[in-house]
């Protein structure tokens, strides 16, 4: 139960910070790329087996993380975007939401069944993200506005496909600690390949703002994985349990976070949304 709560707090850690971001006008993408060679480097401290890099490029999940690297990179800094111009309730329920793309992607390629309930979940899923992002303004509210939103929901889903199916067809369970450092090593190596490759228009511009920034993202980065494993491994819950609990209180408690902190208002729509949000959640694992 302990390491349950410490993953709700790690993963709702990570779009508190990136508001954050805004308030103290961080550059975003550089602190990014730190975050990743920080949750790196903590996933290798705590792999207790002997590392042999030569070996690395040999394993078969390898190429598979430099496909998650530049998938990483791309989705961290669009949900930071989504948390900023939205706010955190939207870009935690985008993010859950995304549990619906590895199930559908499981009914077309592993023939997995789909119950009545989980296809209502994932409409529900769907609405939820639509009703939680729509902002209460004075203006012509554009329907392009919701791209972020619907960007993180697909990049989140692509991400957590493609890691179950690495882990589940190539990644031993002793070398899953290293198959998640190299990704985060990848993600990070992305993400400076990228600035260098804009580096003649857009000079480097890392500074000690920007480092701290990706270090206190990066440490709570790798817990929330690190902890929502040893849950799943526990005996006092079941998986589905685990994942409702997990999503659940992340939604809940960042909307909270997000009303008492950031001040942020929410309409009856986006309250709406957040509950379909927690009904989706619940169909889609419990049944």
């Amino acid at each position: 139960m302990i390491s349950l709560a410490l993953s709700v707090l790690f993963s709702s850690l990570i779009f508190i910070i990136f508001k954050l971001f805004d308030t103290y006008k961080v550059q975003t993408l550089y602190a990014i790329i730190v975050n990743y060679f920080v949750a790196c480097s903590v996933g290798l401290f705590f792999y207790n087996e002997e590392i042999i890099p030569s070996s690395i490029p040999e394993k078969p999940w390898f190429l598979g993380t430099a496909f998650l690297g530049v998938l990483f990179i791309l989705v961290f800094n669009i949900m930071a975007k989504t948390s900023q111009r939205f706010g955190v309730s939207v870009a935690s329920v985008a993010t859950k939401m995304s549990l619906v793309v590895p199930v559908i992607l499981g009914v077309y390629f592993y023939d997995e069944k789909l119950s009545a309930f989980k296809v209502i979940g994932i409409v529900l899923a769907l609405s939820s993200v639509y009703l939680a992002s729509i902002k209460e303004t004075n203006t012509i509210f554009k329907v392009k506005a919701l791209l972020l939103p619907f960007l993180v929901f697909l990049g989140s889903g692509a991400i957590d496909a493609s890691i179950k199916y690495l882990e589940e067809a190539h990644v031993p369970e002793i070398e899953i600690p290293l198959f998640s450092s190299i990704v985060f090593l990848s993600a990070g190596v992305s993400g400076v390949l990228y600035v260098l490759s804009r580096a003649h228009k857009h000079p480097l511009q890392l500074n000690i703002k920007n480092i701290i920034a990706g270090i206190s993202l990066g440490i709570p980065n790798y817990f929330s994985i690190y902890f929502l494993i040893k849950a799943l491994r526990g005996s006092v819950f079941n998986s589905s349990t685990v994942f409702t609990i997990n999503n659940v209180s992340i939604v809940l408690f960042t909307t909270l976070i997000g009303i008492l902190l950031f001040k942020e208002k929410l309409s009856l729509k986006n309250w709406l949304g957040i509950t379909l949000a927690v009904i989706s959640i619940l169909l889609m694992t419990l049944y």
